[in-house]
Parts: C-alpha cells; sequence; structure tokens
C-alpha cells in the first residue's frame, strides 16, 4: 500500500488505485494514514466528520465510509486472503490501517526529519543537508491539499506546514554552512517573498546574496522585510537583523564562510 498526503491525496493497494470519489471517505482515509499501525477510536473519527454536533445516525453513517474504503481495498486486493478486513482492522472502540514502513509519505518524511535532525545537532552538514533534501522532496504541494479537513486534520495539516518550513530554514543553514550559497538564491527568493515576515528566511537570503557577491541585493532584502514588519505589524526588525544589515554595509569578515566549520554566527541567523 502507498498513500500519499504531502499534497493532494492519492492512495494506492497492489498498484490498483483506492482512492474514494466522495469527500468524508477520502476525510477518513486521511486521517487514519497519519495515524496508521494505531488504533484511532470511533469518537475522534466522528469528530473530524461532525465536529461537536454529529447527527444521530453517525455510528451507522460512519460504518458506511469504512465499508465503502474496505470494498475499494477489496478491489485491488483481488480477493487475496483477508481482503481489506486485513489492512483496514476493526479493533475494540476503533479501526486501525495497517501500513509497512515508508508506505506513506507522511510517516516517511517525519523519520526523515527526524534522522536529518539528529545529524543537525551534532553538527554533521553533509549528512543533515542530503537527509533534509530527502525529506523535502517528499512534498507536492500543500499537505492535506484537495482533502475536506475538519479539527482534527486542521491540526496536522498546520503541523506539517510548520515542520515543513523550519525544515527549509535548518536545510538552508546547513547548505551555507557548506558554502552552496549561489545554490540558493532562487529558492530563498521565492521563500522570502511567500514569508514576507519570517526573519529567519531574510536573514539567511542576505548571507547568500552577500556571500554571492550582491551586498545591494542583501540590503534590499532587508528594506523589504522592514517595509513589511512596519507596515503590517508596526515594529521594525529584531536587532539581530539589524546587526546582519551592520555587517552587510561593513563587510564585515564574520559573514565569510569559517573554512573549519563554515558555521554562521548565531547573533545573525539562529
Amino acid at each position: 500500500m502507498r498513500i500519499f498526503v504531502l499534497g493532494s491525496l492519492d492512495a494506492e493497494l497492489s498498484g490498483v488505485p483506492i482512492l474514494p470519489t466522495a469527500a468524508k471517505p477520502r476525510q477518513i482515509l486521511t486521517l487514519l494514514a497519519i495515524y496508521a499501525n494505531q488504533v484511532l477510536p470511533v469518537s475522534a473519527l466522528m469528530e473530524e466528520i461532525w465536529g461537536d454536533a454529529p447527527p444521530r445516525s453517525a455510528l451507522t453513517t460512519l460504518q458506511t465510509y469504512i465499508l465503502q474504503l474496505r470494498r475499494c481495498m477489496d478491489k485491488a486486493l483481488q480477493g487475496e486472503p483477508g481482503g481489506s478486513k486485513e489492512v483496514l482492522l476493526t479493533r475494540q472502540g476503533g479501526y486501525l490501517l495497517r501500513a509497512e514502513p515508508g508506505s506513506i509519505d507522511v510517516h516517511e518524511y517525519d523519520r526523515l526529519s527526524s534522522l536529518g535532525q539528529r545529524a543537525y545537532d551534532r553538527g554533521d552538514n553533509q549528512q543533515a543537508a542530503e537527509l533534509f533534501r530527502e525529506a523535502l522532496g517528499l512534498w507536492r504541494g500543500p499537505a492535506l491539499v484537495d482533502v475536506r479537513t475538519g479539527p482534527l486534520l486542521e491540526i496536522e495539516a498546520m503541523r506539517l506546514e510548520e515542520s515543513r518550513l523550519g525544515m527549509m530554514e535548518r536545510r538552508n543553514d546547513v547548505e551555507l554552512r557548506l558554502g552552496r550559497h549561489a545554490e540558493l538564491l532562487t529558492e530563498l527568493t521565492a521563500l522570502t517573498a511567500r514569508h514576507p515576515l519570517h526573519e529567519g528566511l531574510h536573514a539567511q537570503s542576505m548571507v547568500a546574496f552577500y556571500r554571492a557577491g550582491r551586498p545591494s541585493a542583501a540590503l534590499q532584502v532587508f528594506q523589504n522585510l522592514r517595509g513589511h514588519l512596519v507596515e503590517e505589524l508596526g515594529i521594525e526588525p529584531s536587532q539581530r537583523l539589524q546587526r546582519l544589515q551592520r555587517a552587510v554595509l561593513g563587510s564585515d569578515p564574520v559573514l565569510d564562510i569559517d573554512p573549519g566549520t563554515g558555521r554562521l554566527l548565531d547573533r545573525f541567523t539562529g
């Protein structure tokens, strides 16, 4: 089985598509996939579908949705022993979707993210960069982009998007440590445009432009950030960003790559 939620929803079993067309069964499949190999209580599924106002027929309707999912799976399994009930199991008070390691993209993303963070924490820049790139490569668009979301999936979508943004920032950091500023310029330009109030991304963009021999572009990044902060929040950039601006203006050698570690000073980009 393969299920993809980091972008548009897709699912297959034994190489055969099993994605339901109706919105609520898709919603249930998505939640089961995110919590794969865990029992998801009926109450949680009902909350996701109907919030705090389930109809009297909620339990019967939920069972119908589960049956629809199993029928899609049975078509793919073509009479294999056990059938869909060995994939989507009924458990006391809930349901469990059985999945092999690596079969659901969000789980693989979380695994690679954890490994990358460990490499990042121990200063293994090359390994961290590779793991972060691999994890980010699993994304095909915004999480759950075409799935109807209730309270539980809303939380998951926000968690995943925040995780993705944080990983991008850490990936940029290790790439800068490795001297790959030129390769980052296009992506950082897009990221700062998409997140006009995110100081960390703007700091990284400033360092990348400066190292690429474009200090005027680095200063323009600062001015763009300042304009958005003042206009939308009525505040100035942080002292950290202002120190970075002064460092660019003064061609401070601290902005150059450390030949030993490549590490940026935390006072600028940490």
